[in-house]
């Protein structure tokens, strides 16, 4: 059964066969419904206790921010080589770059900007250990409390290697070694083996979690990326089954993306 995501794709390509504008995450991002502001919770809680499944309460943005990343040189070359099906430099998918069109893991934080858009994550604390897991792909990522330190020098990994503790009432995730085959987001943003990145939770009240991201990645970038606010909601939502596969994905090339891209083969 082809997931939702896919299912939605199947109509948009289907509509805009022929046009330049085949870029089915825009399409989705702009009708994505916005949630009226909640009340503020006044419902009991533990402000050091994350778990639960969150979810989005507004808006859809699937990068740091609105602004433009701040790219160096050695960035806007890598930038420039990436072909996004989503932006202002969308191109078809069939004629795209894009990691997430042949089931690569999205890596960090790009999983945190489809989640806390889009679908949803639950967090799990663990006494030595915080756990998060991600609808897309149905990913998971660990985060050491323990006390342990970051390595200097760690292999990359798609997630990257994440310590976190409590700073007051706000938990701070402090991660570093990624891989450097992913993209930053949507846009087809770079990400080098060098990037550190810091996420700050703060949870509100019961049923408020928000989220600020920083990125500090000389190779690319002119300087740290501090990302907008994310505010998300506590949801009472079971997790759809939301994985991509790739014998769904190159049946659903052949049959659906590469005739509407211009793409043809034998």
């Amino acid at each position: 059964m082809r997931n939702r995501f896919f299912d939605f794709t199947t109509v948009t390509i289907a509509v805009l066969a022929g046009s330049s504008l085949l870029c089915t995450s825009a399409i989705f991002a702009q009708n994505a419904p916005r949630a009226a502001p909640a009340a503020k919770s006044t419902a009991p809680f533990d402000a050091h206790d994350l778990s639960g499944t969150w979810e989005k309460t507004r808006g859809t943005l699937l990068t740091m921010t609105n602004d433009p990343a701040p790219l160096n040189a050695e960035g806007l070359i890598k930038f420039n080589a990436s072909k996004p099906g989503y932006g202002p430099r969308m191109v078809p998918p069939a004629l795209g770059n894009d990691p997430m069109g042949t089931c690569d893991p999205l890596g960090m934080p790009r999983s945190l900007f489809l989640e806390v858009s889009i679908n949803r994550m639950q967090i799990a604390q663990l006494p030595n250990r915080m756990l998060q897991f991600f609808e897309w792909q149905h990913s998971w990522r660990e985060v050491w409390t323990d006390g342990r330190a970051l390595p200097n020098d760690p292999d990359p990994r798609w997630m990257g290697y994440s310590v976190g503790k409590w700073d007051g009432d706000t938990f701070v995730i402090n991660s570093l070694g990624f891989d450097g085959r992913t993209w930053l987001d949507h846009f087809g943003n770079p990400v080098s083996e060098s990037m550190k990145l810091e996420e700050r939770y703060h949870r509100a009240d019961h049923d408020t979690l928000e989220l600020t991201m920083t990125i500090t990645d000389p190779k690319y970038y002119s300087k740290p990326w501090v990302s907008t606010k994310r505010v998300m909601r506590l949801s009472t939502k079971d997790f759809d089954e939301v994985f991509c596969v790739p014998s769904e994905e190159q049946a659903f090339n052949k049959g659906i993306r590469d005739p509407a891209g211009g793409k043809t083969g034998k």
